[in-house]
């Protein structure tokens, strides 16, 4: 390895490759770039095929969030405009950011440019932080000649798909958090405190209520059975979201019925329209032809049903249908979006009509996820009592029953 590959300050990228022989090979190499990391595998006659840098929360000083690449955008839009040349935006922006992580892949993607690179292709080298759609907005704006506009769009369209993301975040947060903790104090109650009630009522002598010795039954399972049930558990939770990660045919019917569930599946429908049309407005002003951002459109909207829509819109957009009528055949979009998805197609104004679309499906999640912290309120708060107000009301039972007796 290179001297500089055991520094503490390289990062780690792995590798898979074949050596002399043909063999496929894999490994990691500690590296400053992807270009040193080719030139430590030539030395050792191996050709690399696939070469990916290692994500960690705290090689180079933090992850970088998509609101970080926003910001970097968005100066990196202000410096263009203001006729500074790109490598020296690049060692403006780079030298002086806050986090290291970030410092580090901006100066990375300065080297790349400078060894001969477009501004596209260093940014392809970087997947994890600039996906395809990002990548093909730049590079529309470095043949356009537009590229300080365009990376203004790329900015103001991740700041508002990663406020929508929290939005949605918001709305699921807070009843998971709630029933979480009531969860904790059923379990404290019934692993701590519940037995020193039983402790008291064997000295009674006297039948217990039904309910009491209910709940003490309970308690005594959950003691007895508890690490059991905790790795079970543990195990369902992780095997799901093992298989949710690399099934598609379990996220598709994950997503089929989360956009079916009263309260929550109309803000998840009115997000993947917002993402929809957030989307294709800014890839069409770009400059981006119809059929060919219709792919980007797809991914973007978080959502396998809407994925697969979008996708048969753009075989159907291909052979000539037009974009109204694609949208119809889906049954997924509401009347109100294809009618101003119609009158952008016919006035020539679609960019700008699919970002109304868009702004007015942002403002109806915000509105919507409002709404529903305000409806769960009381309905969490009515599960919090017949869980923990039972349990109590269950272990005093006794002592009321003594004190009638008396």
């Amino acid at each position: 390895m290179p001297p500089n590959a055991g520094v503490a300050k390289d990062t780690p990228f792995n590798w898979e490759g074949k050596d002399r022989k043909g063999n496929k090979v894999r490994g990691r190499t500690l590296a400053v770039s992807e270009k040193d990391v080719r030139a430590e595998l030539r030395r050792q006659s191996i050709v690399p095929t696939k070469i990916k840098k290692q994500r960690t929360l705290f090689s180079g000083g933090g992850s970088i969030s998509p609101m970080d690449i926003a910001v970097f955008s968005r100066q990196l839009s202000t410096m263009l405009a203001a006729g500074i040349p790109l490598v020296q935006a690049f060692e403006i922006v780079g030298v002086g950011h806050e986090k290291p992580a970030m410092q580090k892949l901006i100066l990375d993607i300065k080297l790349n440019i400078e060894g001969g690179s477009s501004l596209h292709e260093s940014l392809a080298k970087h997947p994890i932080y600039f996906d395809d759609l990002y990548v093909n907005l730049v590079e529309a704006g470095e043949q356009a000649g537009a590229l300080e506009s365009l990376l203004d769009k790329v900015a103001t369209y991740k700041e508002k798909t990663e406020a929508l993301k929290k939005k949605i975040k918001k709305a699921l947060f807070y009843p998971a958090a709630v029933l979480a903790v009531a969860v904790i104090v059923t379990l404290i109650l019934l692993l701590f405190v519940i037995p020193q009630f039983e402790a008291l009522f064997k000295g009674f002598g006297a039948d217990l209520p039904a309910f009491t010795r209910l709940v003490i039954n309970l308690s005594r399972f959950v003691q007895e059975q508890g690490w059991w049930m905790g790795i079970v558990i543990a195990g369902a939770v992780m095997t799901f979201f093992y298989f949710k990660k690399r099934s598609r045919a379990l996220r598709q019917v994950l997503d089929r019925v989360s956009l079916k569930l009263p309260v929550v599946g109309p803000i998840l429908v009115k997000a993947a329209i917002a993402r929809f049309a957030r989307t294709l407005s800014t890839m069409f002003s770009a400059g981006v032809p119809l059929v060919e951002a219709m792919e980007s459109v797809a991914g973007a909207t978080g959502n396998i049903v809407y994925e697969q829509a979008v996708m048969r819109m753009r075989d159907e957009v291909a052979t000539g249908q037009r974009l109204q009528r694609a949208m119809e055949n889906t049954a997924l979009f509401p009347n109100m979006v294809v009618q101003m998805i119609a009158v952008g197609e016919e006035s020539g104004s679609l960019d700008e009509m699919s970002g109304k679309v868009a702004d007015f499906y942002e403002l109806e999640v915000d509105t919507a996820v409002d709404g529903l912290a305000s409806l769960l309120e009381p309905l969490i708060m009515a599960i919090l009592g017949v869980l923990v107000g039972g349990l109590v009301i269950a272990m005093y039972l006794p002592i009321f029953k003594l004190g009638a007796v008396i």
